[in-house]
C-alpha cells in the first residue's frame, strides 16, 4: 500500500471524502450521511472504510478537513456566553457598528433589526487606559479595575472574553497584559486578543472579527481536540493535519483552534481552490463555481484563472475583517423545503431538511417535499443507483410529498407542481450568482459556469441557459469537489500590520523593513509546521487609498522593492482604482494603510492524469431509458454511466449522467462532450 492524503469536506447532509494515493495518483471518493450532532463520527467512519480496504493507518501521511462547525455556530446563534473589554468611554462602537444599514434590499426592509450582540452590554466592560494613534502611551493600564471587570464577567459566567483596545495593533503590550489578568481571576476562560486575531486598522471591524473569533474559539478548540483524539485512537497519528481556511489555504489544527473566526467560510472554499485546476486543464479561465450541496449554494467567480478575494466580508450581517475568498451563499441545496402558505403562495426555502430525516425520498420520517424528492419526481435521480446503488430512494414517498403539500394546494399535478418548485430555487441560485458578477460590472456571457456539489450538476444546465452564459463544466467528481479542493490546497498565513502613511513620505527601505519583519514571522511559522524554505512563498501587498478615501485596494507588490518602484506602485495603484471604480485621480496624494503578507506552504501538487479514447461507443455508457419531464414534456431519457463515457464522446440533450457522487442533466437541445481530463463541457441555448 502507498502513502495516503485524506480529505473530507462536511456539508448538511453528506461529508464528502477524497482519498488520493501518493505513489500511484490514483483517486477514490466516498460520500457518507453526515452526523450534526457530531461531525467527528462521519469522518471516523470515512477513515475506517478506507482502513477495511487494507490501508494501514500509519499510511495515511496527510489530513485535511472542511469544517462547518463554526459557521453554523455563528449561523445558529450557538456559540458560548461572550464577554467583551474596550477602552474606557468607547463600550457603543460594537452597538453602532457602521453606524448605518448595510446596502442592498435591506435598506426597504422597515421591519429591519441588527444582528444581536454576540457580547451584549451587560457582558462588555472598559479598562481604563489609553493609546494614541501614534502609539504613545497616554494613560497606563489599570490593573486594578481590570481585575475588577475580569471578576464581575466570571461572576456572570462567561467563557470567552474578546479584549479590543483602541490602538492596540500599534502598541499590543496593554492586551497582552490584560490577557494574563484575566487568566489568573478567571482560570480556564478563552481569551482573544484583537492584535493577535486582526491588527489593523479600524477599530469597529477589528472588534467585530475579535468577538466573533471569542464567540466560537472554544466550540471550535474543543471540536478539534476530540476529532485529534478520535484519529489517534484510530491509529491516523500524522503531524499533517490541517483545517481548511476561509482564504483558499490551510492551517494546521493547532493554529486553526486558536483562529475559529478564520473557519467560517471553511467548506465552500475547498471546492473554488479545485476549481483553479479546472481553469488550467479545460483552457477556460473565466467562471462561476456553483457548489449547491444538501442545504446551501455557494457561488464565488474567478477571473482569468485567479478567485476573487476580499480583505473583509460579512456572515449574516456581522462584519469579519480577515482575507477570504469573495463566496456568495444562499439557502438552496437537494434538501431545501417546499410548502404552500396559508395565503396559497408557493414558498420554497430556506428552512432544510438536513440529514435528519432529509428529503421524504430517503425514508427516514421526512414529510415535506425537497428539493431533491422534486427531481425525483422529475425523472432526473435514479431510485436504484443513487450513490452508486448504495442508497436507494423511494419515489412513491417522493411523489406523496410533493402531492400532499404543494399539488392539491395548487389544484395541479405533482411533476408540474415539482418543476414550479425547482423554478423557484433556480431563480434564487440564479440571483446569487448576479451578485457577484453582472452587479459588479462583468459579463456572464463571458464566464462558463463549473457545476458541482452533490446537486450542482443536475441545475447547472438550466441555469446556465437562463443567465445566458457561455456553457457548463462538470469535473470528474463534482460531488466531492470541496474535498478534492483540500488535496490541492496550499497551507496559507496571512499577516498585516497597520501603518497609515503619505505614499510620498516612505522609502522602498522603510517598506522593505516592515515586509522583512512580517516574512521573518510566517517563515518562523512555516519552519514550525515543517516546510523547508524552498517550499515557501512569500506575498507582499499594501492596502493603498486616495489620501481621505474610506476604503482601500490591495496592490500586490515585490516582495523586495528597488530604487523607483514606489512611481511603480502608484502607477499600479492608479490602473487597479480604474478598473474597479471607472476613474482614477493622478494628481491626488496616495496613502498607504496597511501592510499585507501571505505566507504560504507549498504541498507537493496533485497529478491530473490525461487520458486517451478508448475507442468505446456511446451506447456502451448507456444504462437505462426512462421517463423524464422537461417543460412540461414527457420524453424517453438515456441515462448515461458516466465512468464509461469514452474521452470525445459527444451528445446532444435530453440526456442523464448517473455517477457515484452526483447526477448531471443534459437538457434537450443542449450539447455535452467529454474533454482529455474526463470533464464534461455543455453548451447550452438560452431559454
Amino acid at each position: 500500500m502507498g502513502r495516503y492524503r485524506v480529505t473530507v469536506d462536511t456539508g448538511g447532509t453528506f461529508s464528502d471524502f477524497v482519498y488520493l494515493d501518493e505513489d500511484t495518483d490514483e483517486i477514490t471518493v466516498a460520500k457518507i450521511p453526515s452526523t450534526p450532532d457530531d461531525p467527528s463520527r462521519a469522518i471516523l467512519a470515512g477513515i475506517e472504510q478506507l482502513i477495511e480496504k487494507g490501508v494501514l493507518p500509519i499510511d495515511i501521511r496527510y489530513f485535511c478537513h472542511g469544517t462547518t462547525v463554526g459557521t453554523n455556530a455563528l449561523l445558529e446563534g450557538k456559540g458560548v456566553r461572550t464577554g467583551l473589554l474596550v477602552t474606557q468611554g468607547f463600550r457603543g462602537i460594537y452597538e453602532v457598528q457602521e453606524q448605518s444599514r448595510p446596502h442592498g434590499p435591506t435598506i426597504f426592509d422597515i421591519m429591519y433589526d441588527k444582528p444581536a450582540l454576540l457580547a451584549p452590554a451587560s457582558q462588555t466592560g472598559e479598562v481604563r487606559e489609553r493609546i494614541a494613534s501614534n502609539g504613545e502611551m497616554l494613560i497606563p493600564l489599570d490593573e486594578a479595575q481590570i481585575r475588577t471587570e475580569a471578576r464581575r464577567l466570571g461572576k456572570s459566567g462567561v467563557e470567552s472574553i474578546a479584549v479590543c483596545l483602541l490602538f492596540s495593533f500599534l502598541r499590543p503590550d496593554h492586551e497582552a497584559r490584560v490577557r494574563a489578568i484575566i487568566e489568573e481571576e478567571i482560570p480556564g476562560c478563552s481569551v482573544s486578543l484583537s492584535s493577535e486575531i486582526v491588527p489593523q486598522i479600524r477599530e469597529y471591524y477589528r472588534l467585530s472579527t475579535t468577538v466573533i473569533n471569542a464567540y466560537l474559539q472554544p466550540i471550535l478548540a474543543r471540536y478539534i481536540a476530540n476529532l485529534d483524539r478520535r484519529l489517534s485512537g484510530v491509529g491516523v497519528a500524522t503531524p499533517q493535519k490541517y483545517i481548511m481556511q476561509s482564504n483558499g489555504g490551510m492551517s494546521t489544527f493547532t493554529a486553526t483552534a486558536k483562529k475559529a473566526v478564520a473557519t467560517v467560510l471553511s467548506g465552500p472554499a475547498g471546492g473554488v481552490t479545485a476549481s483553479m485546476q479546472a481553469c488550467r486543464t479545460t483552457g477556460f479561465l473565466n467562471l462561476i463555481t456553483f457548489d449547491m450541496g444538501g442545504t446551501s449554494c455557494d457561488v464565488a467567480l474567478i477571473k482569468d484563472g485567479e478567485p476573487s478575494l476580499s480583505n473583509r466580508g460579512k456572515i449574516e450581517g456581522r462584519d469579519i475583517a480577515l482575507p477570504m475568498i469573495d463566496i456568495n451563499t444562499v439557502s438552496a441545496g437537494g434538501g431545501t423545503l417546499a410548502r404552500v402558505d396559508r395565503f396559497g403562495t408557493l414558498e420554497v426555502g430556506p428552512e432544510s431538511a438536513g440529514a435528519q430525516p432529509g428529503p421524504a425520498c430517503y425514508g427516514r420520517g421526512g414529510e415535506q417535499p425537497t428539493i431533491t424528492d422534486c427531481n425525483l419526481v422529475l425523472g432526473y435521480l435514479s431510485p436504484d443507483n443513487f450513490l452508486g446503488g448504495q442508497m436507494t430512494l423511494d419515489r412513491v414517498r417522493a411523489h406523496l410529498a410533493v402531492e400532499t403539500h404543494v399539488a392539491k394546494q395548487l389544484d395541479m399535478d405533482a411533476p408540474k407542481a415539482a418543476e414550479g418548485i425547482v423554478r423557484i430555487i433556480n431563480v434564487k441560485m440564479q440571483e446569487a450568482i448576479k451578485a457577484i458578477s453582472t452587479m459588479r460590472g462583468h459579463d456572464l456571457r463571458d464566464f462558463m459556469l463549473l457545476a458541482f456539489g452533490g446537486a450542482g450538476p443536475l441545475h447547472a444546465g438550466r441555469i446556465a441557459a437562463d443567465l445566458g452564459m457561455a456553457g457548463v463544466i462538470v469535473p470528474p467528481f463534482p460531488g466531492v469537489y470541496s474535498a478534492m479542493g483540500l488535496v490541492m490546497s496550499d497551507v496559507k498565513h496571512d499577516y498585516i500590520r497597520s501603518r497609515l502613511s503619505p505614499l510620498a513620505d516612505v522609502t522602498e527601505s522603510q517598506i522593505n523593513t516592515i515586509f522583512d519583519d512580517l516574512a521573518r514571522q510566517a517563515r518562523e511559522d512555516l519552519a514550525a509546521e515543517h516546510f523547508a524554505e524552498p517550499q515557501t512563498c512569500i506575498e507582499p501587498a499594501l492596502d493603498m487609498r486616495y489620501a481621505g478615501q474610506g476604503y482601500e485596494i490591495t496592490v500586490p507588490c515585490d516582495a523586495v522593492l528597488k530604487p523607483g518602484a514606489i512611481k511603480a506602485l502608484r502607477q499600479h495603484f492608479d490602473r487597479l482604482h480604474k478598473e474597479s471604480f471607472g476613474h482614477t485621480a493622478p494628481d491626488e496624494p496616495v496613502e498607504i494603510v496597511s501592510y499585507r503578507l501571505r505566507g504560504v506552504g507549498l504541498v507537493p501538487p496533485v497529478k491530473i492524469p490525461k487520458f486517451a479514447p478508448s475507442g468505446t461507443k456511446l451506447a456502451d455508457a448507456l444504462r437505462e431509458t426512462r421517463k423524464a419531464q422537461f417543460d412540461g414534456k414527457i420524453v424517453d431519457c438515456p441515462v448515461y454511466q458516466r465512468e464509461k463515457l469514452d474521452v470525445g464522446a459527444n451528445f446532444i440533450g435530453p440526456a442523464i449522467i448517473d455517477q457515484l457522487d452526483c447526477t448531471t442533466v443534459l437538457f434537450p437541445g443542449h450539447t455535452a462532450r467529454v474533454d482529455a481530463y474526463r470533464n464534461i463541457i455543455m453548451t447550452v441555448q438560452e431559454a
